[in-house]
């Protein structure tokens, strides 16, 4: 089922080993209920409730803006950050 927006996950910050090798500047899209091909299942399963909420038209009330969030893998000694950016079909 497509949606009438995507999400755009980006890397912005990496740090020591990511087992997967992500790196900063990698992206990622979801566009309908799909895991994105590439992006680490762990990280994906901490990203997806904040994505979802995105994808829906929600909002989380701490971002500064309203189409933003940043989500960390769950590694506690080797965290991947993630931005993930709702934008509209173009």
């Amino acid at each position: 089922m497509p949606f009438d927006r995507e999400l755009e996950i980006e890397v912005v910050e990496r740090n020591g080993h990511c087992s997967v090798e992500h790196k900063v500047g990698d992206t990622f899209r979801i566009k309908s209920y799909k895991t994105p091909e590439g992006i680490c299942l762990s990280a994906f399963h901490a990203l997806w409730p904040p994505a979802r909420t995105l994808l829906l038209g929600g909002e989380h009330p701490w971002e500064k803006e309203k189409d933003v969030t940043t989500v960390a893998c769950p590694d506690p000694d080797n965290p991947v950050v993630f931005r993930i950016r709702r934008v509209r079909k173009g």
